[in-house]
């Protein structure tokens, strides 16, 4: 049982990448960040389902109904709730400009901060050049992603069994292959220059799995990370200040209850 820290208000919150319906996605931490956090604005930045996977395969356990339920429930009790689809959740492209419960279905957004900067929200596969170009690639490696995940489960399974706290391994990787860190640094530049042809302050966005914020030749790139890996969210403080939660190292806990079978 995890201590009562009691509720946490910001101004803004931003989360991306949940991948709901897949095995990966960390849902009972994600919940828990939810209990302890409110805002007056709430993104949700792209791939919060991951429709690739629900099409090869049905999973859909009750935390991921919980995390949904809890969502539609921010927007109910008054929080401003924009909801903008990714690459996994591209059929809710479909809906853009239409409103679900108080969730606005919204392409992209600009979000002013309480000290005046406009920061550009977007997911940001469309400057992937492999989910652009060669969707069939992109769809290979989220196998081999999957698989990369499935691995992670058990190192994880093994650690809690030792009595060790959560750790990603398939993050550790990633971090650590030259392609993939290329690919990361790439990403982000093209994300600062389009933030920059917007004339925007900076851009807030997701896809790559990997929380950021620095500035970048004068604009600023923040990156909201995944509830699949690193657990992360990005807040903005009453003040307009910024910052990146990782909720997994604040609750130094396993993310996932995980199960003989949940695991196979």
């Amino acid at each position: 049982m995890q201590p009562d820290i009691g509720v946490r208000h910001y101004r803004s919150i931003w989360i991306s990448d949940v991948h709901l319906g897949t095995r990966g996605c960390q849902a009972d931490l994600l919940l828990d960040f939810l209990r302890c956090h409110e805002s007056e604005y709430l993104y949700l930045v792209g791939d919060i389902v991951d429709g690739w996977r629900l099409k090869r395969s049905w999973y859909w356990p009750q935390a991921h109904n919980d995390v949904v339920q809890k969502l539609l429930r921010r927007a109910r009790k008054g929080a401003k709730v924009f909801y903008i689809p990714g690459n996994h959740d591209e059929a809710f492209r479909e809906y853009i400009g239409l409103n679900f419960g108080g969730v606005a279905v919204v392409e992209d957004a600009v979000h002013t901060t309480a000290d005046g900067r406009r920061l550009l929200v977007i997911h940001g596969d469309q400057f992937d050049a492999v989910v652009k170009y060669a969707k069939w690639l992109a769809h290979l490696g989220d196998g081999a992603y999957t698989a990369l995940l499935g691995i992670n489960t058990w190192f994880n399974y093994v650690r809690r069994k030792l009595g060790f706290t959560y750790w990603s391994l398939s993050a550790y990787l990633k971090h650590r292959v030259k392609n993939a860190v290329e690919y990361i640094g790439d990403y982000e530049k093209a994300l600062a220059e389009e933030a920059r042809r917007r004339n925007v302050d900076g851009v807030i966005c997701g896809h790559i799995h990997s929380a950021e914020m620095r500035p970048m030749e004068g604009v600023l790139y923040c990156n909201d990370g995944d509830w699949v890996e690193s657990c992360t969210a990005l807040v903005e403080h009453e003040s307009g200040e910024l910052e990146i939660i990782n909720w997994a190292a604040s609750r130094r806990l396993l993310p996932v209850k995980v199960s003989a079978r949940a695991a196979a």
